[in-house]
């Protein structure tokens, strides 16, 4: 069961140049009956007190969905942290009772119904103040609880030339929360499997029909 958290806005990151897909919005790719991103947002959704989207370029190719659409404050394809940056700052303006965001990508339609809770867990039981999730002995480092504290350092770092996500959480410690993979159809799924290539794609096709 989900347990929508109202002091956490979720973050969609839509802000990547998806080479492997063959440039365009992988989100916007059909996964069944609808978007692939329409399969994160459903999931993320009922866990969180909003949504909104890290997309650059044209907002109006994802206006169907009904998000505030927030672009990267830096120029230039500056990775996942400028995307946590973008969310951290559109929290802090907009909704200011929010202490954190959960960020997930939008190309990952399998997300756990218990995402929100587990990483706010983790930071609670390690007192750190960050969250990585992980799955399969494999860190997710766009997939994490940021509290929005924190926005001004992350923006300076990023000034300073920092790309990395482990870069910057490294300097203020961070709780790795494993989640496990789900049986479905047989298989073991990673609830955080994400379509990077066409081949991707086909299996999250796949994976989606032994769920319906």
């Amino acid at each position: 069961m989900m347990d929508q958290d109202k002091s956490i806005v979720g973050v969609l990151l839509a802000g990547g140049l998806s080479r492997r897909m063959g440039g365009g919005d992988k989100g916007l790719l059909q996964l069944g009956d609808k978007p692939m991103m329409a399969h994160a947002l459903d999931r993320l959704t009922p866990q969180v007190s909003q949504v909104i989207l890290n997309a650059n370029g044209s907002p109006t190719r994802f206006q169907h969905f009904g998000l505030p659409v927030v672009a990267d404050t830096l120029e230039g394809a500056q990775g996942p942290l400028a995307g946590v940056l973008a969310g951290l700052k559109w929290t802090a303006q907009n909704a200011p009772s929010a202490s954190h965001i959960v960020t997930a990508s939008s190309d990952a339609p399998f997300l756990p119904d218990n995402l929100v809770s587990q990483l706010k867990a983790g930071c609670a039981k390690t007192g750190k103040p960050i969250a990585l999730a992980a799955s399969g002995g494999h860190r997710h480092p766009v997939i994490g609880l940021w509290p929005v504290a924190l926005k001004d350092d992350l923006e300076a770092q990023l000034n300073n030339g920092v790309r990395k996500v482990v870069a910057w959480t490294d300097q203020h410690g961070f709780a790795t929360v494993n989640f496990p993979f789900f049986d479905q159809g047989g298989d073991k799924v990673d609830p955080f499997f994400n379509a990077n290539t066409p081949e991707d794609l086909d299996v999250a096709r796949e994976i989606l029909q032994t769920m319906t």
